[in-house]
């Protein structure tokens, strides 16, 4: 019973991850874009609101990243896959270092991978099927 009760959690954890990864990708930019549009005052806004989408993307991204960071600590943590030991970066290691890497990173890198892939696939299809002007 524990251990279902634990993997139903685990499983939950990688949906958030999943969310939280498309939201990154797609939510935070239409956001930032939906928001400007309605701060504009005409059809040509000034530089400080390009600097102020540009800024809030960039801000907004790295505290989604931050909180997915947290949640694959999290879902490491409940699935025992968490290093007992702090891992040196690749690039600070010497060349005559073990050469064999057995890092483990969790479950959030395959997310954001397929993440990513979606998020071009959505961008593709509103582009050339929906996009004014784009396309066909």
């Amino acid at each position: 019973m524990r251990t279902a009760a634990r993997g139903g959690t685990a499983a939950l954890l990688v949906l958030v991850m999943a969310v939280g990864s498309v939201l990154m990708w797609i939510g935070v930019p239409v956001f930032w874009l939906w928001l400007a549009s309605r701060l504009a005052d005409s059809s040509q806004p000034s530089a400080g609101l390009y600097l102020l989408v540009l800024g809030g993307i960039v801000a907004s991204m790295a505290i989604v990243g931050k909180a997915l960071g947290t949640v694959n600590r999290l879902h490491m943590e409940l699935t025992g896959t968490l290093p007992q030991k702090r891992e040196q970066t690749i690039w600070l290691r010497s060349m005559r270092a073990e050469r064999e890497l057995n890092r483990e990173h969790g479950v959030l890198g395959l997310v954001m991978v397929w993440s990513v892939s979606v998020a071009l696939v959505l961008f593709g299809v509103w582009f050339f099927l929906f996009a004014e002007g784009g396309g066909i």
